[in-house]
């Protein structure tokens, strides 16, 4: 249940193996959610296993392709292209949720997936009745599908409706408090920014007031080779940023249609999660950018929105019940970055996979296999981002990270493919070597 990526995607590959599929969608397509519009490299790879090969490419209409990451922090510009690996591809891509979702929907309906949308999952049903295992949904339809409500009886059930998840509620899992969440918050603007073919993130996030005109303008010293860039309007006359660092990052990524997305995010490690007017903030960060890029009152395209980041594996077990949770429903956005698109896909891989054997030996025992894969995949990675987000959650920490190492280009290339997830399985490569051990050795999350 539920049509965002990690369910179209299960649906997709299990529908590609012969499986009946039906995919239940509270909402009708295409619908918008909150989300950076962002595909990194990972996900490129991600779109490209389920077939989509001309999306990933940003051959389409409404897809857009980028060679790498802009990095501002420390007073510091840095051009990063994506790295040259084995196993994933070196660009990125964006699209609007509200294309991306309505793409992976339909692709799981061409596979032989059936799309039930406006149709709302109002519990688990039960085999016989007892309340121990799965076997099936209860759901209401909306009014313009006759307002039916009924059962879509099934021997397994994919649970993809998100970061809140009723559904794994009502089976008694709820999300684990001592792992890390997120709050992202994102508009859009038109601007001359949606061609500039970079990803660009931004460490010196304050909470600040809007530009005034007071003051120098100090230029951003730049470490990348592109041109000039302009000065970011942030720092007083002696030279120091002026406001609160605020442990989290904020991002511009273009868009196809002369838009670009424009958001910033905080970590639930950070003192003031709770305390911070998440849509002020934009607005004052925001305003500091050069005028130059139009990000203006006048040029905002709808209403900022904000969203919850289930991060580390923060739901669990992922099997339960014989109910499989896959992307935001499992807490599966990585707590280095806030990127769960990759992830909702791979998982759904797995589960499908899982679901697959399941069925063919009918037998619950191959489900199993499914929270074994996830864990092997990137538990221990996840481990190591929950460590990550405890040293970044103190500003002070943020404040010597960004001032002393965005100038240091070595360290920031091993710093990039490390919060990117990218290596490659089988090189000698230090980075992999390193990254590789460190997800061997620690306890999968």
């Amino acid at each position: 249940m539920g049509a965002g990526p990690a369910g179209s995607a299960a649906a997709a590959f299990l529908a590609e193996a012969g499986r009946d599929v039906v995919l239940l969608e509270k909402d009708a397509f295409p619908r918008d959610k909150v989300c950076g519009d962002g595909l990194t490299p990972r996900a490129v790879k991600a779109l490209q296993s389920l077939g989509l090969t001309e999306e990933a490419e940003g051959r389409v209409p409404g897809w857009d392709r980028q060679e790498g990451l802009r990095m501002y922090g420390g007073g510091v510009v840095l051009d990063m292209p994506w790295p040259q690996l084995d196993d994933f591809p070196a660009h990125s891509v964006t699209a609007t949720r509200a294309l991306f979702d309505h793409t992976l929907a339909r692709h799981a309906v061409k596979r032989g997936a059936q799309l039930w949308e406006e149709t709302d999952v109002t519990g688990p049903v039960f085999l016989g009745g007892n309340g121990q295992r799965v076997a099936g949904v209860a759901y209401r339809r909306s009014e313009e599908h006759g307002g039916e409500r009924g059962v879509v009886r099934a021997p397994i059930v994919v649970v993809a409706d998100g970061g809140s998840s009723r559904f794994a509620v009502q089976l008694g899992l709820h999300r684990d408090e001592r792992r890390p969440m997120g709050v992202a918050v994102r508009t859009y603007y038109r601007s001359p920014r949606s061609t500039m073919g970079m990803m660009e993130g931004f460490l010196d996030l304050r909470r600040h007031q809007p530009r005034s005109g007071s003051g120098p303008q100090q230029p951003l010293k730049q470490r990348s080779g592109s041109g000039p860039q302009l000065p970011l309007k942030q720092r007083s006359g002696s030279g120091r940023q002026e406001g609160e660092l605020l442990p989290g990052y904020g991002w511009i990524f273009p868009l196809d249609d002369g838009l670009v997305n424009v958001g910033w995010g905080l970590i639930s490690t950070s003192a003031h999660f709770r305390t911070t007017n998440y849509r002020k903030t934009l607005e004052q960060w925001v305003a500091t950018l050069p005028e130059a890029w139009d990000l203006r009152p006048e040029t905002m395209v709808g209403k900022p929105r904000s969203a919850g980041l289930p991060m580390g594996h923060n739901r669990r077990p992922h099997v339960h019940r014989g109910a499989l949770l896959i992307g935001d429903a499992g807490g599966m956005v990585n707590p280095f970055n806030g990127e769960g698109i990759s992830y909702a896909i791979e998982a759904a891989a797995f589960a499908a996979d899982a679901a697959d054997e399941a069925l063919r030996r009918r037998s619950d025992a191959p489900l199993q296999g499914y929270a074994r894969a996830v864990g092997e995949a990137w538990g221990g990675y996840y481990t190591l981002g929950r460590y990550f987000l405890w040293a970044m959650g103190h500003p002070q920490v943020m404040r010597l990270c960004t001032e002393y190492g965005m100038p240091q280009r070595r360290l920031m290339d091993f710093v990039f493919r490390v919060m990117a997830h990218l290596t490659n399985r089988r090189s000698k490569d230090a980075t992999d070597v390193l990254m590789n051990t460190l997800e061997r050795v620690v306890p999968a999350a």
